[in-house]
């Protein structure tokens, strides 16, 4: 076989090899990957259940969202932490438990996962993807709102409280916690809202449906409700992680200090 040759240098031709990503070592790329993949499988499979079921049936749908979830965080939590929610990685970010580099390649990741997932069910089923898009037109924006902002509140419960405290119970199987919170919700304000949680979860379908409508309810309340569960978890049982000690060292027994009650 001949060789190549670089006319200027008269050296062996090299090929260029694949340009490195310098803007985002290998740890991020593959955290950003994980979050991508986790993202795409909630809309496409949950929002694929409520195509498929035109919306009818809760029970499938309630399953096919939680299952995703709770599938996607056993696969992958040990990667990127298995967030696949922009909430939830603003809530991580609000309590310094990642970095702002992180939580941005995150939730571009979510996002960007959100949008190609809607674009395949889209490709799918046309104009059907209306049924994987939350939306509250009888129960309404103020009342949806706030019902999303609970229903997020009790996902990013569960998440501190099975994930991110080292003495949860359920740590190793915080998947199953995380979703079957996210089936009961799914149960409860199925109906009313979607029961979105997420604001990936809304992006995708909203974008390629065109139907926006009470939108913002799918943002601003999954974002103070995540705030409020993270925020409000990390202070009342994450700091400090453990009680103080009041008795005597050489009791081992945590006793009342003077004039403490007990």
């Amino acid at each position: 076989m001949s060789r190549s040759y670089n006319e200027r240098s008269n050296e062996p031709f090299r090929p260029t090899p694949f340009p490195e990503l310098r803007t985002m070592d290998q740890d991020e790329l593959r955290r950003g990957v994980a979050e991508f993949v986790g993202a795409f499988a909630l809309i496409f499979i949950g929002g694929g259940a409520g195509i498929a079921t035109h919306g009818s049936d809760l029970v499938a749908i309630g399953l096919a969202n939680g299952l995703a979830i709770g599938i996607m965080v056993t696969n992958l939590g040990h990667i990127s932490g298995g967030h696949f929610n922009p909430a939830i990685t603003l809530a991580f970010r609000a309590t310094n438990r990642i970095t702002t580099r992180i939580a941005v390649i995150y939730w571009i990741a979510q996002f960007l996962g959100a949008f190609v997932a809607a674009a395949f069910l889209r490709a799918f089923f046309h104009k059907d993807i209306i049924f994987a898009d939350p939306h509250a037109p009888v129960f309404g924006a103020g009342k949806g709102f706030l019902l999303e902002l609970i229903l997020t509140f009790f996902l990013v419960w569960a998440v501190w409280a099975t994930a991110v405290d080292p003495r949860g119970a359920f740590k190793a199987i915080a998947g199953l916690a995380i979703g079957l919170t996210i089936t009961i919700d799914v149960y409860m304000g199925g109906p009313l809202t979607g029961a979105a949680m997420n604001p990936a979860r809304a992006f995708g379908p909203q974008l390629w449906s065109g139907n926006w409508g009470e939108g913002w309810i799918y943002y601003l309340g999954p974002a103070l409700g995540a705030l409020v569960a993270g925020l409000g978890y990390d202070y009342f049982y994450l700091r400090p992680e453990e009680p103080p000690v009041v008795g005597t060292p050489e009791s081992g027994i945590e006793e009342p200090g003077p004039g403490e009650a007990a």
